[in-house]
Protein backbone atom coordinates (compact mmCIF):
# COMPACT_ATOMS: atom_id res chain seq x y z
CA UNK A 1 0.00 0.00 0.00
CA UNK A 2 1.33 3.29 -1.14
CA UNK A 3 0.75 6.89 0.56
CA UNK A 4 -0.86 8.92 -1.63
CA UNK A 5 -2.30 12.67 -1.66
CA UNK A 6 -5.25 11.53 0.32
CA UNK A 7 -3.42 9.92 3.17
CA UNK A 8 -1.60 13.36 3.65
CA UNK A 9 -4.94 15.71 2.87
CA UNK A 10 -6.72 13.47 5.98
CA UNK A 11 -4.11 13.74 8.48
CA UNK A 12 -3.71 17.50 7.20
CA UNK A 13 -7.45 17.84 7.97
CA UNK A 14 -6.96 15.48 11.50
CA UNK A 15 -4.28 18.00 12.62
CA UNK A 16 -6.45 21.24 11.59
CA UNK A 17 -9.40 19.91 12.99
CA UNK A 18 -7.34 19.18 16.52
CA UNK A 19 -6.39 22.62 16.26
CA UNK A 20 -9.18 24.37 15.80
CA UNK A 21 -10.63 22.33 18.81
CA UNK A 22 -7.94 23.53 20.91
CA UNK A 23 -8.94 27.00 19.96
CA UNK A 24 -12.46 27.37 20.60
CA UNK A 25 -12.42 25.15 23.82
CA UNK A 26 -9.27 26.17 26.23
CA UNK A 27 -8.66 29.50 27.64
CA UNK A 28 -5.09 28.97 28.56
CA UNK A 29 -3.40 31.64 25.94
CA UNK A 30 -0.24 28.86 25.62
CA UNK A 31 -2.58 26.15 24.88
CA UNK A 32 -4.53 28.21 21.86
CA UNK A 33 -0.94 29.16 20.78
CA UNK A 34 -0.11 25.58 20.09
CA UNK A 35 -3.12 24.88 18.61
CA UNK A 36 -2.87 27.78 16.04
CA UNK A 37 0.65 26.77 15.70
CA UNK A 38 -0.86 22.94 15.01
CA UNK A 39 -3.53 24.34 12.33
CA UNK A 40 -0.34 26.63 11.17
CA UNK A 41 1.51 23.29 10.18
CA UNK A 42 -1.47 20.96 8.88
CA UNK A 43 -2.00 23.87 6.09
CA UNK A 44 1.60 23.18 5.31
CA UNK A 45 1.50 19.51 5.21
CA UNK A 46 -1.33 19.90 2.88
CA UNK A 47 0.43 22.96 0.79
CA UNK A 48 3.79 20.51 0.25
CA UNK A 49 1.10 17.30 -0.51
CA UNK A 50 -0.07 18.83 -3.21
CA UNK A 51 3.13 20.57 -4.33
CA UNK A 52 4.31 17.02 -4.41
CA UNK A 53 0.78 16.09 -6.09
CA UNK A 54 1.61 18.03 -8.49
CA UNK A 55 5.21 17.86 -9.14
CA UNK A 56 5.65 21.65 -8.91
CA UNK A 57 7.42 23.64 -6.05
CA UNK A 58 5.04 26.64 -6.06
CA UNK A 59 3.58 24.88 -2.53
CA UNK A 60 6.66 23.98 -0.82
CA UNK A 61 8.13 27.82 -1.93
CA UNK A 62 4.93 29.16 -0.13
CA UNK A 63 5.74 26.32 2.95
CA UNK A 64 9.19 28.54 3.26
CA UNK A 65 7.11 32.04 3.38
CA UNK A 66 4.68 30.45 6.14
CA UNK A 67 7.22 29.08 8.19
CA UNK A 68 9.17 32.47 8.12
CA UNK A 69 6.20 34.29 9.21
CA UNK A 70 5.50 32.03 11.82
CA UNK A 71 8.78 32.74 13.21
CA UNK A 72 7.86 36.13 13.65
CA UNK A 73 4.70 35.28 15.09
CA UNK A 74 5.98 32.84 17.48
CA UNK A 75 8.55 36.11 18.39
CA UNK A 76 5.75 38.76 18.84
CA UNK A 77 3.33 35.94 20.52
CA UNK A 78 5.63 34.81 23.44
CA UNK A 79 6.38 38.72 24.22
CA UNK A 80 2.49 39.10 25.00
CA UNK A 81 2.29 35.55 26.86
CA UNK A 82 5.53 36.65 29.15
CA UNK A 83 3.73 40.17 29.65
CA UNK A 84 0.84 38.91 30.82
CA UNK A 85 2.28 36.48 32.98
CA UNK A 86 4.65 39.21 34.76
CA UNK A 87 1.52 41.21 35.24
CA UNK A 88 -0.96 38.86 36.09
CA UNK A 89 0.66 35.49 37.17
CA UNK A 90 -1.64 34.32 35.14
CA UNK A 91 -2.07 33.23 31.26
CA UNK A 92 -5.39 33.33 30.96
CA UNK A 93 -7.01 34.66 28.05
CA UNK A 94 -9.34 36.98 29.75
CA UNK A 95 -6.22 38.66 31.23
CA UNK A 96 -5.53 40.22 28.76
CA UNK A 97 -7.75 42.80 28.84
CA UNK A 98 -5.50 44.13 31.52
CA UNK A 99 -2.25 44.73 29.41
CA UNK A 100 -4.04 48.08 27.90
CA UNK A 101 -3.54 49.84 31.17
Amino acid sequence: MSVGLPHYLVVSALLFSLGLLGVVARRNVLIIYMSLELMLNAANLALVAFSRYHEQLNGQVMVFFVITVAAAEVAVGLALIVALYRRRHSVQVGDFATLRH
